[in-house]
């Protein structure tokens, strides 16, 4: 129709992937950041039940010398953490839910959010913190308590 002007064509496949290949960079970006904020809130977690451990030392020492079990001990110390993870958790699940939902929003095709999704990062979170925690927790229940208690 017009001899002077070139005939310009693209492929919609080639649109498309340019669309979203920024929605692919930003989830590479989300995943390298998540990462990195669990390795900080695990070595929170950690320095927690370590100052934790540290203020029951003589507390743990006399529980262990009137017979408390191991288990008992790794409980007491877990416990408050635990309880203070999952108060978080239950905080975080709206602001996600209310943040996802607006996400979505963007897309031509969307989905709906399933709980599960929510019991699956609950159970997550349940099991690095038991993680973080158990180690140091069962450390201090295997300690000899004649070493907590020789300063009295």
């Amino acid at each position: 129709m017009v001899p002077h002007r070139p005939f310009i064509y693209f492929f919609l496949d080639e649109s498309f992937d340019n669309k979203y290949r920024a929605e692919e960079r930003f989830g590479y970006l989300f995943i390298c950041f998540a990462t990195v904020a669990i390795f900080i809130a695990c070595l929170g977690l950690l320095g927690l039940i370590s100052y934790t451990v540290e203020q029951r030392t003589k507390e743990i020492g006399i529980r262990k010398v009137f017979g408390a079990s191991r288990i008992s001990i790794v409980q007491l110390l877990t416990q408050d953490v635990l309880m203070l993870v999952l108060i978080a958790f239950f905080i975080a699940i709206p602001i996600a839910w209310l943040s996802l939902s607006n996400w979505l929003q963007n897309f031509a095709y969307q989905i709906e959010i399933n709980a599960w999704v929510f019991v699956l990062a609950g159970a997550l979170v349940v099991a690095v913190t038991f993680i973080t925690i158990g180690s140091r927790a069962l450390k201090a229940a295997l300690t000899n308590p004649a070493n907590s208690l020789r300063s009295e």
